[in-house]
């Protein structure tokens, strides 16, 4: 059975570029373009997914609000997270971590093929 990812992005080129990607490897993506709509989708999915890819920045709830939400939830709470960040700055990064984070990704130095072996060397093919 394919392995769900949940993408939570409001760039509607960075949510092309990674949902084409993943789809191509045999990855089931579901996408939500806000922290409010991707807390939402992911209470409500069934299996729960394998996998958040999370941006921080975003309007409605931001990735670090939708982050802690999934902490105090018992189903959600054992999702990995991958951060999708702008800045990629240190005290950023380190609250994604101390919130769970299990790698991050910088937009600026953004390569499919990177995303590919983050999602394939944390939940495999």
């Amino acid at each position: 059975m394919a392995k769900k990812i949940v993408l939570i992005e409001d760039e509607e080129i960075l949510i092309d570029l990674l949902s084409r990607k993943l789809k191509n490897e045999g990855y089931e993506v579901e996408i939500a373009r806000n922290g409010e709509e991707g807390l939402n989708l992911l209470k409500k999915m069934s299996p729960k997914p394998d996998l958040v890819l999370l941006d921080i920045i975003m309007p409605k709830k931001s990735g670090f609000e939708v982050m802690e939400e999934m902490v105090k939830d018992e189903t959600l709470k054992n999702i990995p997270v991958i951060v999708i960040s702008n800045s990629g700055q240190p005290v950023e990064l380190d609250k994604a971590k101390k919130l769970g984070a299990k790698d991050w990704l910088i937009k600026t130095e953004f390569d499919p093929k990177e995303v590919l072996f983050k999602v394939q060397n944390l939940i495999g093919k």
